[in-house]
């Protein structure tokens, strides 16, 4: 199976939105999934300034699926039907 990639958004509107909250995703990631999930933040992932939607942030990619009002659960949530655990 494929490393999934979760692609968290840290630029200034998603890490203002709540985008700081899912930091803890960097320590529960790698306990919970080991080497099968890779997390990265990335200074802006373009996504609430490419629709507009900045009262969707914050933004998470998981792979090439997008989480809007991503929280922490959410995340959890997409990577576990990813990974067939639920």
């Amino acid at each position: 199976m494929e490393q999934i990639k979760v692609n968290v958004c840290m630029g200034t509107t998603c890490f203002v939105m709540g985008g700081s909250n899912l930091q803890e995703l960097y320590d529960i990631i790698p306990q919970k999934y080991g080497e099968k999930v890779k997390i990265i933040g990335r200074p802006c992932l373009k996504l609430c300034s490419d629709n507009g939607e900045y009262s969707k942030a914050p933004y998470v990619k998981i792979d090439e699926d997008v989480i809007e009002e991503a929280t922490i659960e959410k995340v959890l949530d997409l990577v576990d039907k990813k990974l067939g655990s639920v």
